[in-house]
């Protein structure tokens, strides 16, 4: 691994690089199209390009940033670096760039290469999961689900399942995987803060039967959101686990880490799942609030809140940095949570939605863009003292 390029020296590297800056230029393009009123972005129509791209694009890469690196730590063997990685990371660009460049491509050979990634992903993480007997294998399963979701989506585009299942499938997949990971570190990473800045109050504990029930109570509400189940049932569920959120988060205690921004930032992201949950809810019963308030709070705030949050502590830690947020890391965090206020609120408030649009999309532009222009320099060398 030492004689591989930087980059490729662990999976963080490209992958959250390739997270930050496609977000950046997919809002960009995006923003761009709605703009001029085309009518089609590459092989899709804009909304659906839209959606597709910060799935299972930004989203995608994301994760598996996150999976690459984790797995070796939860089972002990050596990470896959060097060739073997760069050529995932080129598997992952080569379905963003031939959307866009090649769009007469048939949508099945799209849909092949794009969701490939992340079923081939899966069972590689798999066959390291199985082969260490560790206890991750849910993870690899959900992103093998990811895969799935991702063909489905493209199905929906071509006509052959429902337009909404693919896409509320991987928001439904991604949430429960931030779920299930965050009830893991967000109080772990705030214990130990508390415990080394020798905070008096009881610290948050490590996950019980009780986050457990959380988890898959998530799952099952969004499950039926996602295939369009009975909406009072659905509603109803969605309001259960919000509450049930809501209460596993407060015992984390995030209102005493207001003085580190780099652990509060994770308290205020996975805040969003809640407040996703209760939109979902109320539209689901039938109040007069679209479904796209709660999309948003989840994908936006949930999922890219706590994706830059991990994005920018894990290259901190793996590259042998302070866990520190700087100031250029601050305005990140507070210009994407903006974006996420504003982003919903352009849902509920239509007289002003376009306005609304284009300030959270700027506003999550110049996040992404802080990201990949503070991080590039860490994740594109070697570690400090390597």
């Amino acid at each position: 691994m030492a004689e591989a390029p930087a980059i490729l020296r662990g999976g963080f590297r490209p992958f959250f690089l390739g997270a930050g800056v496609w977000g950046a230029l997919a809002i960009t393009i995006w923003l761009g199209a709605l703009g001029v009123g085309a009518a089609r972005i590459g092989a899709l129509d804009p909304l659906g390009w839209h959606r597709h791209e910060m799935l299972f694009g930004f989203v995608g890469a994301a994760i598996g940033g996150f999976a690459l690196t984790a797995v070796p730590n939860w089972t002990g063997r050596l990470p896959i670096a060097g060739a073997p990685l760069g050529a995932l990371a080129l598997w992952w660009l080569a379905a963003r760039v031939l959307i866009l460049a090649a769009p007469d491509l048939p949508l099945v050979l799209l849909a092949a290469i794009d969701g490939g990634f992340y079923l081939g992903l899966a069972a590689l993480l798999l066959r390291e999961i199985l082969q260490a007997k560790n206890r991750n294998i849910p993870v690899a399963i959900v992103i093998g689900l990811f895969g799935l979701a991702d063909l489905a989506d493209y199905g929906g585009a071509a006509g052959w399942v429902g337009f909404n299942v693919g896409a509320r499938s991987a928001i439904a997949l991604a949430v429960t995987l931030v779920s299930l990971i965050g009830g893991r570190i967000v109080p772990s990473f705030t214990r130990n803060w508390m415990q080394r800045e020798r905070i008096g109050c009881p610290l948050p504990t490590q996950p019980t039967r009780f986050d457990a029930a959380v988890v898959i109570a998530t799952a099952i509400a969004l499950a039926a959101w996602a295939f369009a189940g009975s909406p009072v049932l659905t509603g109803i569920a969605l309001a259960a686990a919000a509450i049930l959120q809501i209460a596993r988060l407060a015992r984390w205690r995030g209102w005493r880490t207001f003085a580190e921004p780099i652990v509060l930032v994770l308290h205020l992201g996975y805040l969003w799942i809640p407040i996703g949950l209760f939109l979902l809810s109320a539209a689901s019963l039938g109040l007069p609030l679209p479904q796209s308030a709660g999309i948003h709070a989840l994908t936006v705030g949930a999922l890219a809140g706590m994706i830059l949050a991990v994005m920018t502590r894990a290259t901190l830690g793996h590259t042998g940095h302070a866990l520190h947020a700087d100031m250029v890391t601050r305005v990140s965090y507070l210009a994407l949570h903006l974006g996420a206020a504003a982003r919903v609120l352009a849902a509920l408030l239509p007289e002003v939605y376009l306005s609304l649009i284009y300030i959270a999309g700027g506003l999550w532009i110049a996040a992404f863009a802080l990201f990949s222009a503070r991080y590039a320099p860490l994740l594109t060398r070697p570690r400090v003292g390597t």
